[in-house]
This record gives C-alpha cells, structure tokens and sequence, in this order.
C-alpha cells in the first residue's frame, strides 16, 4: 500500500559554495501519480537541485533545509543510509543513457549489479526481473535481448533500458533529467508517453528536469520554473502558459520555436535543376566498406547561395552522412557530385568536443586561416577580432579557452571559426539541439544574420521542424537513406505528401499544454 503524503517535500533548500548561494530557498512538492517540471537554462541550479533530492551534492557545498522522499530526511543523512533510500524511494534518469549504461557488460547482467544493492538475488531471478522490466519498458524481444550490449540498442531504447533500471527498486518518486534531449521527435514522444503511463499505473511520481517548454508542455500537471537558483514562477501548467506572471517566462515561452514560422531568405530555384547551384548530387548513394546496405541511395538534391536548405529525419536516416556528402568528407560511391569548386565549412553539433581544449579562442578561429597560408599574423589577429564582433562576443575573448565559455558562447566560436574562410557552403550539424531555448533563439538569429549578409549557402541538419520552419527555405525529408520529400518549406510542412513526414509533424512538441493535449489525444486516439 502506498504511503501517504507526497513523495517529494523540498523546503527552504539552500546550496551555498564557498563565495555564492547557488541554490536559494528553493521549495517544491510533488504528489504521488503527479507529474511536475522543473525549468530553467543551464546554470539555474536544475541539477544542483537534482543532486540534493538524491543526495549526491559535490564536495565543497554546504546545504540546508529540508528534502523528505517518500517521508525520508535526505539532508545531513549519512551515506551509508542514503544509500538504502536511493533506488527504493528515488532513481535518477540520466540525460545520456550510453554513458549512464557499463557498455562491457550485458543488459541483464547491469540488472543484477542494480538489484543486488536492495537484497541477495540469484543470477536466474535477476534476469528474470530485467526480462520483465524490459517488456515494461517496451523493448522488443526482451528476453533475448537481455543478453545484448548497450551498443547494440537504438538511442530510444537505450534510454527506455535506463528508465527500466531506475524501476528496479519499484521508487516513490522518478527523477527525469533531460530525458529527451537530442532524441528525434518520434522518439521523444514516445519516452514522454512511456514515462506517463508509468506515472499513472504505478502511481509513482515524476519530476521532469527540463529546458525543453515543449516537453513540460506535454508531460506535466505543474511547473516550477528557476532562474539563477531562485523559483520565480510555479503552479498549474495550463495556467503558467498562458498567462505566465514573470518576465523570465515570458521570455522562455517567447523563444520556443514553433510550427508555422517561416524562412526569411530568398526563396531559390527548384530542387534538382542544378542551375547556378553550389553544389549537386545526382542520384548519388554512398555504402560504407564493409556494409551491405547502403547509408544513401538515390541522393537527388542541390544547394544554392543564398539559401537554407534543412535535412530532416530520424537518427539513422541518413542526415549528417548527406551533409558529409555535401562537403565531400564522405565520398559518393554511386551517382555523381558536381561543384563549382566552392569553398566549405562545418559546424558541429558539439562545440565543446569539437573545439581544441588546450588552444584559445583567438587560435582556434584563425586556424582556417593557417591551414590555407592566406593571411599573416597581424591579419589573421584583425580577421579574428572582426568575426568575434560578427557573431557577437567581446574581443577578449579571443584570449580565453573553451572551458570558461558557456554553451551559446562556444557555439558562437565554432560560428566564427567556420567562417574565417569565407565559405560559399555551410553545413550545420544540428547546432542548436544541445542548447537552451532562449540561447537557441539567439544563435538561430544570429545564424540567419550572419547567411543573410554573406549570401553563404546554409545546409541546417536537424530533427526539430519547428527550428526548420523558422529558419529554412527548403526542406528535405530522410527515412533510412533515400529523400521521401522534399520542397518549399511552408509546402513541405503545411501540405506533406508522404506519410513518413506527418508522422514527424504530429509528434512535434508544441509549448502549449492544450493544444499538445489535443495533438497527443489525436496521435493516440484518445488515449493520450
């Protein structure tokens, strides 16, 4: 029989560094069967505030106040009692399940470490129970892939594997941390509906850490939203959407893309004519060595100046092999590419891993320009300064590493760098999926900005269609290698032709919890 009360009681929580409050007065009840977000960018205190729930707060912070799960004091517990309320009371989703999961150990085998910490349990019924919690979790022919390894696991199922071992101690409460970031639409959504029915069915309670207004939109009965370590808005989710009382929300609300805004480029001459285009792919595949079946298969497509043309799709589909084709990183291994010789760049989708620790800021933009012998140092010190002003940071800057920087910041780096050779063609490798909404908005801005003035021929790989009816012109749909559609975005988005596109359409979040009740109801006929 369930225990009465509320899972999760947090009062006056108050995480302090050596210099700095961090976490200030913070207060948050979850009831049993509920579902609450908590919002707010990166640097809100999201997951300080998740670390002091289970009681994992780094050394070095002192905190105070109070944190009951399921009638548990967690603050200024012992670790050795913590460690019989973690699991039982509460389990932690992580954000990215291959590095949550041991990738030298089989599934079922990562089940029998989890439930040995609740008990003595045997090899057969440790199994037995993850068999069972993976057929919970919805994982196709649980009891063979039981044996499996993590890497043999879609990113989707990866994460439904993680939730299945949070359960294994059948918790109170579930706390979710970003459990959908950079998963595809369909995929998102179908996590999101997982972890609802097993809120309602096990009347476990759920807190859905999140910078995605979309995903609190669709999952959550209230929100609580955190700004700089502080709540400054919280209660039924209905009501904060539509009439938020706090600046911070509005703008949160307000950067949000959505479905229905169009490109604001020139729009370019059809698809495939291959007149005045950069770049043209003519019935072109690529199959990897090794493979039999091929990545790309029947590529049809060309890129003008001027314009922004989206790849869309699944993970899976195709989209970053296709922009590798592009560049020519990936050759072709059928069809054709024909150039002008342009000049290329790439931005990735992780700024961080993809920029040089060790160098600084100023060093890592102007390494284009050293690899092409085309400037000396003072210009290349004048060319660096300008594109910081370009894409909008501090000209000291250039003297700082990545590490100091933020996200957005180091997203813009990345920015400036690809453009110190001044590309006729960018491809940018989903950009902004990592990043929070109002800092997705600023460099989504500033991305448009920077093509509309230089007239560069953008690629934008994405699997956000609200993104891609912000931003692109063009748009062309990938499913398991081939283009299923493709055209003007606004004819693409408003009037798809193929299935494969409708389905992504439908199961777009949108940051409204009526209307996506409503499109959730439709997806599932009425069963959401």
């Amino acid at each position: 029989m369930a225990e009465p009360g509320p899972a999760l009681v947090v009062e006056h929580l108050t995480v302090r560094s050596a210099d700095a409050v961090l976490v200030d007065d913070l207060r948050l009840t979850v009831g049993r069967g509920e579902t609450v977000a908590l919002v707010g960018e990166s640097g809100s205190g999201k997951s300080l505030t998740t670390a002091a729930i289970i009681g994992l707060l780094p050394d070095g912070l002192s905190v105070s106040g109070s944190v009951e799960v399921g009638g548990e004091q967690i603050v200024d517990r012992p670790e050795s009692d913590l460690g019989g309320i973690r699991g039982r009371k509460v389990s932690l989703v992580f954000q990215d399940p291959l590095t949550a999961l041991n990738p030298t150990r089989r599934i079922w085998r990562q089940f029998h470490e989890v439930l040995r910490l609740r008990g003595r349990v045997t090899t057969s019924s440790a199994r037995a129970r993850a068999t069972q919690l993976l057929t919970a979790v919805g994982i196709p022919d649980p009891g063979d892939r039981v044996t499996w390894y993590p890497h043999q696991f879609s990113g989707g199922q990866r994460q439904r594997i993680v939730i299945a071992l949070a359960l294994a101690g059948e918790p109170d409460l579930l706390v979710a941390d970003e459990p959908t970031t950079a998963l595809d639409v369909t995929v998102q959504a179908s996590i999101l509906e997982l972890l609802r029915d097993l809120s309602r069915t096990r009347e476990m309670a759920l807190l859905i850490i999140t910078h995605d207004m979309g995903v609190a939109a669709d999952i959550a009965q209230r929100i609580v939203v955190l700004r700089d370590g502080s709540v400054v808005e919280s209660g039924d989710i209905a009501q904060v959407f539509a009439a938020p009382r706090h600046e911070y929300t509005r703008k949160l609300l307000a950067s949000v893309p959505r479905l229905g805004d169009a490109g604001s480029a020139p729009q370019p001459a059809e698809s495939g004519s291959g007149d005045n285009a950069l770049v043209t792919l003519s019935d072109a595949g690529v199959t990897y060595p090794g493979a039999t079946v091929p990545s790309l298969c029947g590529i049809t497509l060309d890129v003008h100046a001027g314009e922004v043309l989206a790849l869309v799709g699944e993970s899976g589909s195709g989209k970053t092999t296709l922009g590798r084709a592009i560049l020519g990183l990936t050759p072709i291994t059928e069809g054709a590419r024909h150039t002008d010789e342009p000049t290329f760049a790439l931005i990735h989708q992780d700024p961080f891993s993809s920029l040089n620790p060790r160098w600084s800021v100023g060093r890592s933009i102007a390494e284009p320009m050293v690899l092409a012998h085309n400037a000396d140092a003072a210009q290349r010190r004048s060319r660096v300064a300008k594109l910081l002003a370009a894409v909008r940071l501090p000209a000291e800057i250039a003297a700082r590493r990545p590490v100091s920087l933020s996200g957005g910041q180091r997203q813009r780096v990345a920015i400036a760098r690809a453009l110190a050779s001044d590309p006729d063609v960018v491809v940018a490798d989903e950009p902004t999926s990592a990043l929070d909404v109002s800092v997705q908005a600023d460099v989504l801005e500033l991305i448009a900005h920077l093509q509309d003035e230089q007239g560069f021929g953008l690629v934008f790989i994405t699997h956000d269609l609200a993104v891609v009816s912000e931003v692109a012109d063009r748009v062309a749909v990938l499913r398991d290698g081939r283009i299923v559609e493709t055209g003007d975005v606004m004819d693409v988005l408003g009037n798809p032709s193929d299935p494969y596109t409708r389905e992504l359409l439908d199961s777009v979040l949108v940051a409204d919890p009526v209307e996506q009740r409503r499109r959730r109801s439709a997806r599932t006929g009425g069963q959401g």
